[in-house]
């Protein structure tokens, strides 16, 4: 039987480097690979810890529709999931680090959870799931 998954997805960024630093340095995220394809493109992945996972391909935008839709990928509705094992510990380590929170975390009945946005506007999830 063929095995599939999906492997990334693609997430429209202004620059690649303010997208790199901001998912490294603030979200702990690691880059598994960064190519550069021509003067103006590059495959950049980035994903948490380990590459086994679904990672975000970072597509710089290109003309004017596509930085349109920078940060308002989903409509305004929370776009991606960030699962933890600890909420507390992350939490508060984004907060420290000045990520953008919607709101003050809460319980609900699939687990702690709290809506941050990224540096452009989307909105994610953080959930530390019962």
């Amino acid at each position: 039987m063929k095995q599939r998954r999906i492997a990334h997805i693609t997430l429209l960024v202004k620059n690649y480097d303010d997208a790199i630093d901001f998912y490294t340095q603030k979200l702990g995220f690691s880059v598994f690979k960064d190519v550069k394809l021509s003067e103006t493109k590059r495959w950049v992945v980035i994903a948490q810890k380990s590459e086994s996972g679904i990672g975000l391909l970072l597509a710089q935008a290109d003309g004017d529709l596509q930085m349109k839709m920078v940060g308002h990928q989903a409509g305004g509705r929370v776009f991606l999931f960030l699962h933890t094992d600890d909420f507390w510990r992350d939490y508060t380590e984004m907060k420290e680090k000045g990520v953008a929170f919607k709101e003050s975390p809460r319980n609900e009945a699939y687990g702690t959870v709290v809506v941050f946005k990224d540096l452009y506007g989307n909105l994610w999830d953080l959930i530390e799931p019962k």
